[in-house]
């Protein structure tokens, strides 16, 4: 199944990069704007010189940006309970808000690759976010069972940042979702060499491997009479497991599998506990029949 893909939406700046604000429109041009993007506030006046110097660079390097960090400018002179309540000792002075808190800033001028430096710094924090916040909502859609916006949303992620091991998993996921293994298997080729053993491609790994072999241990009735036929056959038994699990049963997937153990902890080197913790990678940590599944591995374990 192919999935289309979406360019991400920006968070824009909801106005002007760049603008003068006073008393009265400091809080909805700074603290409000910056919730959206990184708010950059110069403050200046007219009789400085240096100001004249550093002004020009700014409005340079955040228009390079394209809307991803904004710039306000702020006189002093015709505002000056701003800068006293921000402090401002002399000028040029910059700060940088983001989430209506100041986080960042300097004084005095600064030679332009000063300035880049630090309004590049800027808008990298602030898509950083925006990657972080748009992973979590595709976790979410995904989790609520919209397969196609959850890729598209993933794919759109991919777009800004192709070696997003966490979007790659996600974007597997969706893929293994509507069975197919394939393209779930190409697309955790894309994450990096040093990155394929992380949490999130082993994870996706071993609920393809798993849903691989749910399609190999034969119809359910069968392996439920067999075990029935002979309880101390482990093979079968696991066999069965893995047969619930790829059917969606995890619970009676992880019974199977705990029953064999209890019978024998030993059994071809484990064979039961190995296959449970492979359902817990495959599962994630936070499903309920993961922790329930440990809680329970534990107990036997360790009576």
């Amino acid at each position: 199944m192919d999935f289309g893909q979406r360019k991400p939406q920006a968070a824009g700046p909801g106005g002007d990069v760049i603008k003068d604000a006073s008393t009265a429109t400091f809080a909805r041009d700074v603290l409000e704007a910056s919730r959206q993007v990184p708010v950059i506030v110069d403050f200046w006046a007219p009789w400085c010189g240096p100001c004249k110097q550093l002004t020009p660079v700014l409005e340079k390097v955040v228009k390079a940006q394209g809307g991803k960090v904004r710039l306000v400018k702020v006189n002093i002179d015709e505002n000056p309970a701003i800068a006293g309540q921000l402090r401002v000792q002399s000028i040029p002075t910059v700060y940088a808000f983001i989430d209506g808190r100041p986080v960042d800033g300097f004084m005095g001028v600064q030679p332009e690759s000063a300035v880049r430096q630090f309004v590049e710094r800027l808008a990298g924090e602030a898509g950083a976010a925006d990657l972080a916040q748009a992973l979590e909502e595709a976790e979410k859609i995904l989790e609520a069972g919209d397969v196609k916006t959850a890729a598209e949303v993933f794919a759109a992620i991919l777009q800004e940042d192709k070696h997003n091991v966490a979007a790659i998993a996600g974007l597997a996921k969706c893929y293994l979702k509507t069975g197919d293994l394939a393209r779930a298997e190409q697309t955790l080729a894309l994450a990096p060499p040093d990155k394929q053993s992380s949490g999130a491609i082993t994870g996706v790994k071993a609920a393809i491997d798993l849903a691989k072999r749910g399609t190999n241990t034969g119809a359910l009735p069968a392996l439920k009479a067999k075990v029935a036929a002979n309880p101390a056959d482990h093979q079968a038994r696991i066999d069965l497991a893995v047969a619930l699990a790829a059917a969606g049963d995890k619970e009676g997937a992880v019974t199977e599998l705990l029953e064999s153990f209890r019978r024998d902890k030993q059994w071809n080197e484990q064979a039961a506990r190995k296959q449970l913790l492979q359902f817990f990678d495959a599962w994630g940590p936070k499903d309920p029949a993961t922790l329930e599944g440990r809680r329970r591995l534990s107990s036997l374990m360790f009576s």
